[in-house]
């Protein structure tokens, strides 16, 4: 079968050590005036501050910090979180932080800032729970297994950025388990509200729970296993309900298809009776729908959740994920 030239994504954007370096004592020096409570981490009012690095650490530090935070989130709304260029003042307020929510390995230009800051309430999320391999390409396929057909890939379980799949937040388990650790960090840099920050995460936990249990219920009795996605995001989220994600790039949304790796999704998608190819909100949507128009596929949303839009299917991380469930459901054939 012919394959269609793919077409080029938009070059990636990075920011360089120096560079980073350079705006942080830049942002250091233009901010250590202006800081509420001069650098202690407060606002005037006494609420802790929180920088968080994208919205799946945002939502968290919202819901278990509640009113005694103030959380301000590096990413804005519509920014592919991996095209994060930091500003002086961005760079300069994680220095002055109460406390700092991040994801190692999905920002490196934020990883190395945090760095940069010193800070000692920064709390990575990647540390908080177990990650693994998903999305590495081998022998043209990209998949979750090792050569020896390990589904979970052994060598995967560490938390080396370069090693395991960071998109822990979009398997509900593992995103309550990061929840309980954020909370244990709140409580270190605000210990007069430990209690309100582990209510507050019990509440979440639960409401977590009960998204874990309705897709677990609502993926039974499905006509299909496989599903055909963007990026490699939902390793996780597939392993945790017994699915297999196919993706068209890797754990990188913007990295390039090979023409092997194209010819390789048209056989799966016929072989596993694939019906739907998913495209995201942030990424460019060109190849996914290129895809689904050569093979006579639909084609629908399945969210990566990395920030929250207009074009968002729900108002927040809940929301959205129940939407994806409501997709998923749809392209698998449940009943």
């Amino acid at each position: 079968m012919n394959v269609r030239p793919i077409r080029p994504l938009r070059p990636r954007r990075r920011i360089t050590t120096a560079a980073v370096a350079l705006a942080a004592s830049l942002g250091l020096v233009t901010l250590s005036a202006c800081s509420a409570e001069g650098g202690s981490g407060r606002t005037k009012d006494g609420k802790l501050q929180v920088v968080a690095s994208f919205y799946p650490m945002e939502y968290l530090a919202k819901e278990i910090g509640g009113d005694h935070v103030k959380v301000t989130g590096l990413t804005k709304p519509g920014v592919e979180p991996h095209d994060l260029e930091l500003t002086p003042k961005q760079t300069g307020s994680l220095a002055d932080a109460g406390a700092i929510v991040y994801l190692k390995g999905v920002q490196p230009a934020v990883d190395e800032a945090i760095k940069q800051s010193g800070n000692k309430h920064a709390v990575d999320a990647a540390s908080l729970t177990q990650l693994e391999k998903h999305g590495t390409e081998v022998g043209g396929h990209e998949h979750g297994e090792d050569e020896h057909g390990d589904e979970h890939g052994h060598e995967g379980h560490d938390h080396d950025a370069a090693g395991g799949d960071p998109h822990i937040w979009l398997d509900p388990v593992k995103y309550a388990e990061v929840a309980k650790g954020v909370a244990k960090a709140f409580a270190e840099a605000d210990p007069d509200h430990k209690g309100d920050f582990e209510k507050n995460t019990d509440a979440l936990v639960q409401k977590l729970d009960a998204l874990h249990l309705k897709f677990k219920d609502g993926l039974k009795n499905r006509a299909s296993d496989t599903f055909i996605t963007t990026h490699a995001a939902f390793g996780y989220l597939a392993e945790r309900y017994g699915l297999t994600e196919e993706a068209i790039a890797g754990l990188d949304p913007e990295s390039e298809p090979s023409a092997a790796r194209m010819k390789d999704l048209h056989k799966l998608a016929k072989d596993h009776h694939v019906g739907t190819v998913f495209f995201e909100t942030l990424a460019s949507p060109g190849t996914a729908k290129t895809l689904a128009k050569d093979l006579d596929l639909k084609t629908d949303v399945l969210d990566p959740i990395e920030g929250i839009t207009d074009d968002s299917k729900g108002r927040d991380y809940i929301e959205v994920m129940e939407s994806n469930l409501t997709a998923l459901r749809k392209a698998l054939g449940t009943k």
